[in-house]
């Protein structure tokens, strides 16, 4: 048994194993108990939800604190925070692939189910890369810090622009590869039909399957800022990556409650842009400070800071606005 002990991207590989069955148990958990049959999951429920997984996620964070060290805890607590932040955004998105391919939210958790499924091989491979470029060739995270400095003022100059599903060319792309049908088929991702032209009986992909493939993409992109915002925290390949997946384990639960109060959260988009700025920034801030880098407790604290900021400003510009789309009230 000694191959337990061995370490695996500088973490004992009992460590990743015990992660990745409570990850594994989680998910049977939701899909095998909880949503075994289809149905709509309410505000109530998913508020429940979401607590139990933030719950659990901290939770997660409290043993790394007392296993690896505060600051390794205070770096764990800093990742999921601000993982769970830039997820709230994603949701955003979410809501507007939903609605544009007109899923009903009796069908959204299987697309959301196996789309974190496909979310946590995607994190898995981008940290895994980006783990060894930083370890390589340490130079790669001033890259990651200018790059999240450059994606925060995009994200503030454009947080008024809504994303536009039918313009994605990955959407386009999927189309002329697919035969797709003209409306869904139950919570089937593909049907078999007769060809209209042949008789030939063909397969069919549904607009279920359109709105899993762009969720995917879109995690995709928002994983290009959030990995490099982690890693601009800790390099710990594991704090890194249990702290992804714990606040993106949630973000079923947490779609099904903010999707319903879209409107409210509008100007959190520049408290998320101040915040991936703020990231970027401290890198070059402990060069010229002399520091190793920023103390954790100092970033968590104005991580707090800046969303705290960030949600007031847009309950209290929103107050007359208490709802989102009319597909979410339903």
């Amino acid at each position: 048994m000694d191959w337990l002990f061995a370490e695996f991207l500088g973490t004992p590989a009992w460590m990743w194993l015990g992660f990745l069955g409570v990850v594994a148990a989680l998910l049977a958990l939701d899909l095998g108990v909880l949503h075994r049959k289809r149905r709509e999951i309410g505000v109530g429920e998913s508020l429940m939800l979401s607590a139990f997984y933030i719950a659990l996620g901290l939770s997660f964070g409290g043993w790394v604190w007392w296993y690896m060290g505060p600051d390794a805890g205070m770096n764990y607590i800093t990742g999921f925070v601000v993982e769970k932040s830039l997820a709230m955004d994603n949701v955003f998105v979410i809501a507007m692939i939903f609605g544009y391919f007109a899923i009903p939210r009796a069908y959204q958790h299987r697309v959301l189910f196996w789309g974190v499924l496909g979310v946590i091989v995607l994190r898995a491979i981008m940290i895994g890369l980006g783990a060894t470029l930083v370890e390589r060739f340490e130079w790669v995270l001033y890259v990651f810090a200018a790059f999240l400095i450059a994606t925060g003022v995009k994200m503030w100059m454009m947080a008024d622009k809504e994303y536009d599903v039918g313009a994605s060319p990955v959407l386009r792309w999927v189309r002329r590869r697919f035969r797709v049908t003209d409306g869904l088929e139950g919570e089937r991702f593909f049907v078999s039909r007769a060809d209209p032209a042949t008789g030939r009986v063909r397969r069919y992909a549904t607009p279920l399957f359109l709105a899993l493939i762009m969720i995917e993409f879109v995690d995709v992109v928002f994983a290009v800022d959030s990995v490099p915002a982690i890693f601009a925290i800790t390099t710990d390949p594991f704090i890194v990556y249990t702290s992804n997946i714990f606040a993106i384990l949630g973000l079923r639960a947490l779609y099904f409650a903010l999707s319903a109060m879209v409107a409210r959260f509008h100007y959190l988009k520049y408290a998320l842009s101040v915040l991936l700025m703020f990231i970027g920034s401290k890198i070059f801030a402990a060069d010229l400070l002399g520091l190793d880098k920023v103390p954790p407790a100092v970033s968590l604290s104005v991580t707090f800071a800046i969303l705290g900021a960030g949600v007031a400003y847009s309950l209290w510009r929103t107050r007359d606005r208490p709802y989102g789309p009319a597909e979410a009230r339903r």
